[in-house]
This record gives C-alpha cells, structure tokens and sequence, in this order.
C-alpha cells in the first residue's frame, strides 16, 4: 500500500526500456520537470504498452520496479497533449493489474498452437 501522500507522477510519451536509473531519473528532470531525488514514484512505459518501470528515490539510492504483460497492456492516463499525469495510489493499482487485450496477431499464433477452443 502506497502512503496517500506520496506524488505518482505518470510519463505520457513513451520511453525506451533500455533505460536504467540514471537515464530514467534524467527522462524524469527533462520529460517531467521533477527531480526524483526530491520525492515521489515516477512511472514510464514502452511504446507497445506491455512494459513499465516505476522509479523512486529511497534515502540513499534509487529504487526500480520493473514490469512486463503477457497477455494485457498498460493502460496510461492521459491529459491532453500534457507529458506527465499526477495519480493516487489506486490509481497507480489499476494501472500495474494492466488491461487484457489480445496483441496483434496474438490469437493467430494461439490457435496455430491448439490453445484455443
């Protein structure tokens, strides 16, 4: 359970995965205009929507939870053309419980397979 008072601040624009600590802490000054190093869980994802990091600072080092979907994508809030969406703790639940959605090409393969009925 995330304290209510701590900031989720949500990056709108994709970003590469590729990232670490340090590239997505600089994402987060540059993107978002926050320092990490300041407070607050700082969320990024992939382009495709199935992978997602969440950085936050911890007294004395950076911290980093990593995520990928299988069957389901992330569903980012959006705010118009904003770059980043502040949210709550819920909020942020929802957002790492993911959407299912079939990929594209995903129930071709599966029937290819015999998992499908």
């Amino acid at each position: 359970m995330i304290p209510s008072h701590v900031r989720i601040f949500v990056c709108t624009e994709p970003v590469d995965m590729r990232r670490s600590f340090d590239g997505l802490a600089l994402a987060a000054r540059e993107r978002l205009g926050k320092d990490p190093r300041e407070g607050g869980l700082f969320v990024f994802a992939n382009k495709r929507s199935n992978r997602l990091k969440v950085l936050w600072f911890d007294r004395n080092g950076y911290c980093l939870l990593y995520k990928r979907l299988h069957r389901a994508l992330f569903q980012l809030p959006r705010d118009g053309d904003a770059s980043a969406v502040q949210i709550d703790g819920v909020a942020l639940g929802s957002l790492l419980a993911g959407v299912d959605r079939p990929r594209r090409g995903e129930e071709v393969r599966e029937r290819r397979f015999g998992t499908l009925q």
